[in-house]
């Protein structure tokens, strides 16, 4: 048995560039972090006691005889993209609901991988685990997602992520001290505002219009390197960080008619009526969390304002995606052929 943690992410810069449509071509880059919320899966191999060979147990169970026959299309093509031929138990939990923005997806993937391949026996690194979650998300699903998310997903951690037009993705620690780190954990709330989406969906609408906004996508790349220079100099205010949020999300509402509505609007103006320096949608818009970069004075004025909506805690988190759990398998006494 193997039970994997694999943390969920906010992207503060820089989505939209993570398109492989995009960054293939011109080159991007995020600016993102990795935060204590997770995605918990605990897989075994499955007892000889079910007629199915794959038992799993989501949102929607499923006990099924082949491969083929899995509806949830992560776990299919994980399966198939490791030529996984043994029976399988699979449950999966969450901290936060699903399609919500904070890349709650590639977590799962993610996490997924990372406990078949230590079923299998095998270690494997963080670098080629997100990049076989992002094929398993491209290629084989072919999902309308960018590369940032099974990336920070795989790694953890405070990271600048370029994403080369040769394809490859470099990862980079940002080099910020613990002390400034943890003033900007301070100064970021957290809401869910419900509303949860399919970011495929939004995320379509987008890719497709990214011939048309060259210009706009070039801002997002430029401001990326503005905020990593803002966070490692501490000759700026971290002000400047929230400042740049907003000049961010105004660019970003811009990229697709789904990325925003009259309820998100309303809500960021709200926040910043009460303090806030900027905010964002987390995710690929429409709904989900939204995040706002509060001075500590006015917090409490914040949070007043947006009273009607949840608030979730958090803080960043540093260790990826993690096996916390692995105790060896029962030995059964029967045919390989009837499940392993």
């Amino acid at each position: 048995m193997v039970i994997t943690r694999t943390p969920f992410r906010i992207s503060f810069f820089g989505g939209g560039t993570d398109y492989p449509v995009w960054f293939e071509r011109y080159g991007g880059a995020v600016l993102n972090t990795a935060i204590n919320k997770y995605c918990y899966i605990t897989t075994r191999y499955l007892p000889p006691f079910w007629e199915c060979k794959y038992r799993l147990r989501y949102t929607t169970p499923e006990e099924t005889k082949e491969i083929q026959q899995i509806k949830h299309p992560s776990i299919r093509e994980c399966l198939l993209h490791l030529n996984f031929n043994k029976g399988i138990e699979m449950q999966h939990n969450t901290d936060i609901p699903g399609m919500s923005g904070l890349g709650s997806s590639s977590a799962f993937t993610v996490g997924f991988l990372n406990s078949l391949h230590s079923l299998l026996g095998e270690k494997i690194s963080k670098e080629k685990l997100a990049q076989e979650a992002i094929h398993v998300e491209q290629r084989r699903i072919g999902e309308n997602v960018g590369s940032q998310d099974q990336t920070i997903a795989a790694f953890g951690g405070f990271r600048k992520i370029d994403f080369l037009n040769s394809g490859k993705i470099k990862v980079e620690q940002v080099a910020v001290n613990e002390s400034r780190k943890k003033e900007l954990e301070k100064n970021l709330l957290l809401f869910f505002i419900g509303l949860t989406r399919n970011a495929s969906l939004i995320a379509g609408e987008q890719i497709k219009n990214i011939p048309q906004k060259t210009v706009e996508l070039r801002a997002m790349r430029k401001i990326v390197d503005d905020a990593h220079t803002i966070l490692i100099d501490e000759k700026h205010s971290l002000d400047s960080f929230g400042e740049l949020l907003h000049e961010s999300w105004k660019i970003k509402k811009t990229l697709s008619s789904k990325i925003s509505n009259p309820i998100i609007d309303d809500i960021y103006e709200a926040a910043l009526s009460a303090g806030a320096l900027g905010g964002k949608v987390l995710g690929a818009g429409g709904g989900g969390f939204m995040l706002f970069y509060v001075p500590r004075e006015y917090q409490a004025k914040v949070r007043s304002k947006l009273s009607g909506l949840l608030e979730v805690p958090f803080e960043f988190e540093e260790l990826g995606s993690k096996v916390i759990y692995q105790l060896p398998e029962s030995k059964w006494g029967y045919s390989p052929s009837k499940n392993f």
